[in-house]
């Protein structure tokens, strides 16, 4: 069923470009981003957090609520998007079962991580799984998927906790355990980013780049996505603030969403044929 998104997915991130993916939260916000032309879509764990829980980023979010946010995502678009599905919600067995809900709710791919989640007693800062347990989650998510398909993302921090160095041992480890990408944070320069590309043959994912390097530079390091930031939510929430607002003071909205955009956001023109094909007349 979802088998066309993962092969374009996977053709995207297999080319030479470094493509900004768009920021999506719910099904209004990925179908803007295919009517805009974006070619890939990405839902971020502290997005779903607070579009389904008004809740910050702290892993209180269930896999249950983030899979069925998904599954809304999927069924509302074509894009293919990637997830932020943290530390897969446990040890690796919770891995399999992270990967088996998301990938039964459409998602192209998702990254597992190695950073200790959720925040344990009196802990201080990120800290990370040893090696080999983050290679566990690695071998747990690439048995428990059903699509080979189904793009599986390594996910390290420990360029920005321990140093490039371990980025790159944790790179080495993750890519032989049978990963189709590695996603790196926390790099400080673009001799980072040539470091990786120097050392890795797999598409590289990353977040912050932009404000390093431009697109061309690190699609010459091999980087072929590079998350900037989760903008639109954020974004989203002032307008409603200010909505509210205006609706508190009388007035109307200074820039509501025009017709013509919610009709397109609604997909109104099918349900119009719908009505016509199946009740047997077309709204006025």
């Amino acid at each position: 069923m979802y088998r066309a998104r993962r092969e374009a997915f996977r053709e995207h991130i297999g080319g030479d470009r470094c493509l900004v993916p768009a920021s999506v939260f719910d099904a209004f916000s990925i179908r803007l981003a295919e009517d805009i032309g974006f070619e890939v879509g990405m839902v971020g764990g502290s997005s779903a957090s607070l579009a389904v829980l008004g809740a910050p980023d702290l892993i209180v979010l269930t896999l249950t609520e983030f899979a069925d946010q998904c599954r809304r995502i999927s069924r509302a678009s074509e894009l293919p998007f990637a997830v932020d599905a943290d530390h897969g919600y446990g040890n690796a067995l919770n891995v399999r079962r992270t990967v088996e809900e998301l990938e039964a709710a459409g998602v192209s791919a998702l990254s597992i991580e190695d950073t200790v989640l959720p925040l344990r007693h009196g802990q201080t800062g990120m800290e990370l799984l040893s090696v080999e347990e983050g290679v566990g989650k690695m071998k747990a998510a690439l048995d428990a998927r059903a699509d080979p398909g189904t793009v599986i993302i390594g996910r390290t921090s420990a360029a920005g906790v321990n140093g490039l160095d371990d980025a790159i041992a944790r790179g080495r480890a993750y890519a032989e355990a049978g990963v189709d990408a590695l996603f790196f944070l926390g790099l400080k320069s673009v001799a980072d980013f040539e470091a990786l590309g120097a050392e890795f043959d797999l598409p590289i994912v990353t977040g912050g780049g932009l404000k390093i390097a431009d697109t061309e530079t690190l699609a010459r390091c091999g980087v072929r996505l590079c998350l900037n930031g989760h903008p639109v939510l954020p974004a989203a929430v002032r307008a409603m603030e200010e909505a509210l607002l205006a609706m508190r003071a009388q007035r109307p909205p200074d820039r509501p969403a025009s017709p013509d955009l919610i009709r397109r956001a609604t997909r109104a023109d099918d349900y119009d044929q719908w009505i016509a094909d199946y009740l047997g007349e077309a709204l006025g």
